[in-house]
């Protein structure tokens, strides 16, 4: 348990649903930890029309003055905020790191699901990384759910989720599946396949509180 005195854990993240979602794991997992929320939409906007590393200016003048750890929920940018830790001189996490060394470990066969095409190449980069790490050989195929970020940016959850949820039933031939974003947890209650299906906001959450 982080005690009540720790320096806070900043989240940044792109989207306001994601706050409910790490304070549920708090309130469940974590209950001295003390979070503090950035909220920034623009930074996925700008990052999906020029490219994640044109953020990363944008990132750094958001978390310069952090006073603790950080953990980027968006897998987009995620990358972007590691690269920035020297130079804030805190411990900087992306959230999907911990998810991707669990998936490396689970199988060599990994499918990655995504609902916005920016986070595909960062989270394949991502596996690839851990699996060097690791010594294991893996391939790592993608997929695009179409529709379902549209569905999402309209409010409508369940629509989304439901489209996820079906894409990942629809897969063979793989050992673990992975959820690339934050938005795509609640699938993983929805899904029939009987292959692991793995999200990132416990592990990386406990990850980046050093438990």
């Amino acid at each position: 348990m982080v005690r009540p005195s720790a320096p806070a854990l900043t989240l940044l993240h792109t989207s306001p649903v994601h706050v409910p979602v790490f304070e549920d794991l708090r309130e469940r997992h974590h209950p001295g930890a003390v979070l503090r929320h950035l909220v920034v939409p623009e930074l996925l906007e700008r990052a999906r029309a020029r490219g994640p590393e044109s953020q990363a200016p944008a990132v750094r003048e958001l978390l310069e003055g952090s006073a603790g750890p950080v953990l980027v929920t968006c897998s987009t940018i995620g990358a972007v905020g590691e690269a920035l830790a020297l130079d804030l001189g805190v411990p900087v996490l992306r959230v999907d790191r911990p998810m991707a060394a669990d998936a490396v470990r689970t199988g060599p066969r990994i499918a990655v699901l995504a609902t916005v095409e920016s986070t595909l190449a960062p989270t394949v980069e991502l596996l690839e990384e851990e699996a060097a790490k690791a010594g294991r050989p893996v391939s790592v195929r993608t997929r695009l759910v179409e529709g379902a970020w549209d569905r999402f940016a309209a409010g409508d959850d369940a629509g989304s989720l439901g489209l996820v949820a079906a894409s990942a039933d629809a897969l063979t031939d793989v050992d673990v599946i992975v959820l690339a974003q934050v938005s795509m947890t609640g699938a993983a209650a929805l899904v029939t396949t009987s292959t692991p299906v793995l999200s990132s906001p416990a592990s990386g959450l406990a990850a980046a509180l050093g438990e």
